[in-house]
């Protein structure tokens, strides 16, 4: 029986690795801290978060502020999140193109608390803000050749 070969990985236009959806949300998944972008007072702002995916949504928590008021307006938001290797000079980034809203139902998020998921930088974070994804796109460098 012959072998089949693998199809060769989609590239980019820069020779970089597309990442297939279901590898984006798992890349997501690896990592905890990523970074929300959105509109807030006429500029971007781009924030670090701690994170957890929530099936194919990105989860959060925040306090009373930029973020929660960035979420709550409507507009959209992006979120990213990467890993570099510097020594292997390979990485990887998703960008999550979404909509943003402050989870308010108290059983989902009695749900989401079971997540384990817990604020960077300490301090209190009662809210909850949910990213529901409208695209989702991934980029992978492979190590390179020695």
């Amino acid at each position: 029986m012959a072998a089949h070969a693998q199809p060769s990985a989609q590239t980019d236009h820069a020779g970089l690795e597309v990442l297939p959806f279901k590898a984006c949300l798992d890349k997501l998944a690896s990592v905890p801290v990523g970074r929300v972008g959105f509109l807030s007072a006429g500029e971007v702002a781009i924030l670090p978060v701690n994170h957890a995916m929530d099936g194919q949504t990105v989860v959060f928590r925040t306090a009373e502020g930029s973020k929660l008021a960035g979420a709550g307006t409507g507009y959209p938001v992006t979120f990213e999140a990467d890993e570099y290797d510097a020594a292997a000079e390979a990485g990887w980034s998703v960008v999550v193109n979404g909509q943003a809203e402050v989870v308010d139902d108290d059983a989902e998020i009695s749900r989401l608390a079971s997540l384990g998921l817990r604020s960077w930088g300490g301090g209190e974070r009662p809210y909850w803000v949910r990213i529901r994804l409208l695209s989702v796109t991934g980029r992978r460098t492979l190590p390179a050749p020695r």
